[in-house]
């Protein structure tokens, strides 16, 4: 199976990794790996990256760092299944899943409605007259990549809400296998967001801004550590992943991934620092590739819905729907770029974002939550009201 192995540096070695003339290569690590894990056979194509290691708190909520030398580096790789069962932490050498993520293939169902539905229900001529048009806001858009179907249609749903956003590509290119490409990885995604994390970190803390959109909509279990286990991903706080989601959000960034998949919504879409995205039609009617709560990580998933099953990009043929849950994440990512506009991170920190789009949205029925829906369908009506009651927000 594949692997994501993370080490413990020295204070010298994590800087020559951070270093961006790339000065270590994996072969540089073989030595420290393979004393731990025999069995690891290294992808030297997957440059080493750095991440911060946070101490995970109770209920796996992360913690501060401890210092600025609490860091680690990453790198990838390939381990009979047996071998990666019975691999444990040791502190030095530390073992995860790095499962394939996937995509749901193009439906050929008829589209409801268009993008001009779309439009018109997010209130977008009401946002554009408050100024929220993303303006000069990064959306980075985490996937497959912009030239590539997928990767089109979320960034044409995104820019529905927020048409001036800065899209920043952020491509997982996917592995080979006999020259046939196989489903991105979850390593690639956590050197996206090691990436995204710097960017973020050099930017003013007064108008920091980052809206990070995740296009996949699950992970294949059989490529994944069963729950439990300490290298698993689609339910262990403490992967590096899901500590790298933390501490991007802790740092001012709004991660924003879609509710897929089969069964409890799992990995990303469950992380309780992220929003989390359901698909509604332009109807307001649940779609069929919705995933449903409880979360593996967060159990009140998803966090709201937003729409998709739309006429919109057409980048998979003419009349064909813009139908996938990340589509939706992508309307949602949209929406939150669009506010991010006049109102950065300093002013309204992510966490007190989720939350006025929870407490703003249309709800599914009288019990305000459920877990087709979560708190029900985002609606920037009430989300113009709720921002013109608070304090003023960045001209």
């Amino acid at each position: 199976m594949r692997v994501l192995i993370e080490l413990r540096p020295s204070a010298a070695l994590a800087a020559a990794v951070a270093d961006p003339r790339g000065s270590v290569a994996v072969a540089d690590l073989a030595g420290q790996i393979r004393r731990a894990l025999p069995e690891v056979e290294l992808d030297a194509s997957f440059a080493p990256v750095t991440a911060p290691r946070p101490i995970p708190g109770s209920g796996g909520e992360p913690a501060t760092l401890r210092s600025s030398e609490e860091v680690r580096v990453l790198v990838r790789g390939t381990m009979p299944d047996d071998a990666a069962l019975a691999a444990g932490p040791t502190g030095e050498v530390d073992l995860y899943a790095d499962p394939f993520l996937d995509h749901a293939p193009p439906v050929a169902d008829p589209p409801v409605g268009d993008w001009h539905d779309v439009e018109r229900l997010l209130n977008v001529a009401g946002l554009h007259a408050e100024g929220l048009d993303g303006d000069g806001v990064p959306l980075a858009l985490l996937g497959p990549g912009l030239d590539t179907g997928q990767g089109a249609m979320c960034a044409f749903s995104a820019l529905i809400a927020a048409p001036h956003a800065r899209l920043v590509d952020i491509p997982m290119p996917p592995p080979t296998r006999s020259g046939v490409p196989l489903p991105c990885l979850l390593s690639d995604a956590v050197a996206g967001l090691a990436r995204l994390l710097t960017a973020l970190e050099a930017q003013p803390a007064e108008s920091r801004a980052l809206v990070v959109n995740g296009s996949w909509t699950s992970s294949r279990p059989d490529s994944d550590l069963p729950p439990g286990h300490p290298g698993n991903y689609s339910a262990n706080p403490a992967h590096p992943f899901h500590l790298l989601v933390a501490v991007l959000d802790r740092s001012g960034a709004d991660m924003v991934f879609p509710a897929g998949g089969d069964g409890p919504i799992a990995g990303a879409g469950s992380h309780p620092k992220a929003l989390s995205v359901g698909a509604v039609d332009v109807g307001g009617h649940r779609l069929r590739y919705s995933g449903q709560g409880p979360g593996r990580l967060s159990a009140r998933k998803p966090d709201v819905c937003a729409y998709a099953h739309f006429r919109g990009s057409e980048v998979f043929g003419t009349g064909r729907p813009d139908a996938d849950a990340s589509v939706a994440a992508a309307v949602a990512a949209g929406l939150v770029a669009a506010v991010r506009t006049r109102w950065p991170a300093s002013r309204l920190p992510p966490a007190e974002l989720r939350a006025l789009l929870r407490r703003t949205a249309e709800a599914p029925g009288e019990a305000g939550f459920d877990y087709d829906h979560g708190y029900g369908t985002v609606d920037p009506s009430e989300v113009i009201a709720a921002l013109q009651g608070r304090a003023v927000p960045v001209a």
